[in-house]
């Protein structure tokens, strides 16, 4: 066995040592400050190759027309596609806009985020300011919270869709109960509620343990200090916890924010691609069937939503870091 491990070593050296001569003479070469650029250049070019290359070949399509996918084959119509999606009488009445479905899932979208976003951080804490305290069983209630998010959001759909099914198991315990059976996902209230929640229960185990590193990370001197002047705990949350754990909850509203506006995954699966009609249409949905799945495909328009999308979510977080920042001051 020995002899094994020593033979298996000295290949192991031997190899490493291989890798280690372009490595010194790179470094002899373009001095040892530059050689955490070398090492960076295989990660930036697939960043580069799958991000900033999509971005940019978005841009680019907004500002042309017709149905072709080349874009060499597309004509430039310059701000053409923006102008016809921004062309209302008045935005707060979707039935007044050229693309009403644009502005309808606008108006979706709005409403989930602010739903979503401010559900998701208040449970969040909550959860994670329980499991701070927690002195037994902390892990595994970690690993609880934390398992949803393992799961496929398709997966995630099709397992609330089977629960919230007219046949479903929730239906059969609301009969159970003496109630009467309900369509969840075909009544526009209840899909939308259902909507918020699924996606809650689905993302608050992540932000959860972002905030619990966060309340971990707190001194705990801090506390035992407001203890001896007699504070209580609800003022210490407010006066100690809730500062302190300020620029936490700034990366989970910010993450919240991006995550809400481009929901797609659990939403199309749960409700069928967005219904009860369009009550669950969002974004992301419309700029997915106005470049793939219409039937004349305007890669131009939806480039355009996408385009714009990205901008307000370019406002949005920058507001939020602004307000945060002035508050902490």
């Amino acid at each position: 066995m020995k002899n094994l491990s020593a033979f298996l070593f000295s290949i192991l050296d031997r190899f490493m040592r291989f890798v280690e001569l372009p490595t010194v003479y790179l470094q002899k070469k373009i001095g040892v400050q530059r050689m955490g650029y070398l090492f960076v250049a295989p990660n930036m070019v697939l960043f580069s190759l799958f991000v900033f290359l999509p971005v940019g070949l978005a841009i680019a399509y907004a500002f042309t027309g017709g149905t072709n996918m080349l874009i060499w084959d597309r004509p430039f119509v310059g701000l053409e596609n923006f102008s016809r999606l921004l062309n209302c009488g008045s935005y707060m009445n979707p039935a007044s806009c050229e693309f009403d479905l644009f502005w309808t899932a606008v108006h979706n979208t709005w409403w989930y985020t602010l739903l979503n976003a401010t559900g998701t951080l208040v449970m969040a804490l909550i959860t994670a300011v329980v499991l701070n305290r927690l002195t037994k069983g902390k892990a595994l209630f970690r690993s609880i919270f934390f398992y949803p998010v393992l799961l496929s959001p398709v997966v995630v759909g099709l397992i609330w869709k089977w629960f919230l099914a007219r046949d479903g198991l929730l239906n059969a315990l609301v009969l159970d109960l003496g109630g009467e059976r309900t369509i969840f996902l075909l009544e526009v209230w209840w899909s939308r509620f259902w909507v918020v929640y699924v996606s809650i229960w689905f993302h608050m185990g992540f932000f959860t343990l972002i905030i619990l590193a966060g309340l971990q990370a707190i001194p705990r001197d801090i506390y035992e200090a407001a203890k001896v002047d007699g504070t209580s705990e609800w003022r210490q949350f407010w006066r100690i916890t809730l500062p302190l754990l300020t620029p936490n909850l700034l990366v989970v509203a910010v993450l919240l924010l991006i995550r809400s506006v481009q929901v797609f995954d659990e939403a199309w699966v749960l409700t069928d691609g967005g219904g009860p009609g369009t009550a669950n249409t969002f974004i992301v949905q419309f700029i997915y069937q106005t470049a793939f799945s219409s039937e004349v495909r305007l890669y131009g328009l939806a480039s355009a939503a996408s385009v714009l999308m990205g901008l307000a979510l370019l406002a949005l977080t920058l507001i939020q870091v602004w307000l945060a920042k002035k508050a902490e001051y």
